[in-house]
């Protein structure tokens, strides 16, 4: 026994790592994992890999950065681009992780998404700072942001003086609460534009921030394109191409949102509760552009714009809007009264973002590009003179100091 624990001290466990997919040679399908007979390839595209530690797409202070990204996409057009947006605590990365596939009884590795420890928690400090990236073999890019509404996030942004320390708006100084808010809705507007699906999470069955959040989001997106748009590397054929779309009758591009409460307890979990849930997010967003654009593609799979499908906001918002109610995580994991266990609805979760129907871009558009274009759009969102009309509004409204 001796020289086993000799042993064993002589030689400690290897450091845990972080998973995160490297480039690799693309097959056919989407969901296609890199064979054995791929190896090389892959190693010859991993000296080109930059430090783990610098890959936040955006950063605390608000700046894109594709260059860090890049050496881990290839020229594949056939991906998916997934987003999560909600305030500290609900479960963001936790969904992702599984989104990812993580395996957590896997030795010595610590999850592609920091999740938010006991020591994090009781500081009141949050993990993620701007976007944080992580792309599977199957070719998934995840896409992990921030809290909004997020008290720690304020701290560290506020000067003495009131005023943000982080430039929002080019061009503009504002009150630290103020770029706070519209930081937020600047999150939104961005992933409402570069991702396929954006996960809208909220913990709790009556907290409607977050809904809130996104009906912003839906009115200030508007001339923002997807990063396939041709006006983004030909920039002098923005006004034609936008010209022509409007004649043409196109709509804009937007995300498919995938709900998510969080943290529900057995009492709230009821089949009714679910109905009366759904109901309010069907009325909610029954006349947004998140159901019109899931009700059209839902009519052209159809070959056909059925009455159904064109009936009053509510009750199709009801039907296409897709949401998921995810219960309280006991930490005894001791058997409970829940209507279904907190794995299987995660995994249902996970199953319905990789097999749902998202929309499309309006162009075919490779990892690679779909990054640089990104970029584009962030510069697009920071000078958006829709958004910056809007922070006019709350300026004179009085909710904000000056």
């Amino acid at each position: 026994m001796a020289a086993t624990s000799g042993s064993a001290s002589s030689n400690p466990p290897p450091a845990p790592k972080i998973l995160l997919a490297k480039p690799a040679l693309v097959t056919a399908g989407k969901f296609n994992r890199v064979g054995a007979g791929d190896d090389d390839a892959a190693a010859s595209l991993r000296s080109r890999v930059p430090p783990m530690g610098s890959l936040n797409l955006l950063s605390d202070t608000w700046e894109f950065h594709s260059d860090r990204f890049l050496p881990f996409l290839t020229d594949n057009t056939d991906f998916t681009v997934v987003g999560v947006i909600g305030p500290p605590g609900v479960g963001k990365s936790t969904i992702l992780n599984e989104i990812y596939g993580f395996d957590g009884s896997s030795p010595g590795m610590l999850p592609p998404f920091a999740i938010e420890s006991e020591e994090i928690r009781a500081m009141a400090r949050h993990c993620t700072a701007g976007i944080e990236p992580r792309i599977t073999a199957e070719r998934i890019i995840l896409l992990d942001t921030q809290p909004v509404f997020s008290p720690s996030v304020l701290a560290e942004m506020i000067r003495p003086d009131g005023l943000s320390t982080i430039q929002i708006l080019s061009g503009e100084s504002l009150s630290a609460e103020l770029a706070h808010e519209l930081m937020g809705i600047q999150l939104g507007v961005l992933l409402a534009s570069i991702c396929h699906v954006v996960l809208v999470v909220t913990e709790g069955i009556h907290d409607i921030n977050t809904w809130r959040l996104m009906s912003t989001v839906d009115l200030l997106k508007h001339g923002i394109p997807d990063p396939s748009s041709v006006s983004l590397s030909h920039p002098q054929s923005s006004d034609k191409e936008s010209k022509d779309k409007n004649q043409e009758g196109g709509e804009e591009y937007i995300a498919a949102p995938v709900f998510v409460h969080t943290k529900l307890r057995d009492r709230v979990l009821t089949p009714n509760n679910c109905v009366q849930l759904k109901k309010a997010l069907g009325q909610y967003f029954g006349s947004s552009s998140f159901v019109e654009s899931n009700c059209r593609k839902t009519a052209q799979e159809h070959s056909v714009f059925s009455e159904s499908l064109m009936s009053q906001g509510a009750d199709r918002g009801s039907a296409l809007l897709k949401l998921f109610l995810i219960p309280f995580k006991e930490r005894d994991d001791s058997p409970s009264a829940h209507y279904e266990s907190y794995e299987s609805m995660l995994w249902k979760l996970r199953d319905q973002v990789l097999s749902m129907t998202s929309p499309s871009f309006s162009r075919t558009v490779s990892e690679r590009d779909w990054l640089k274009n990104s970029a584009k759009i962030w510069e697009l969102v920071k000078n958006s003179p829709i958004i910056a009309e809007y922070s006019k509004t709350l300026q004179g409204s009085g909710m904000f100091r000056r």
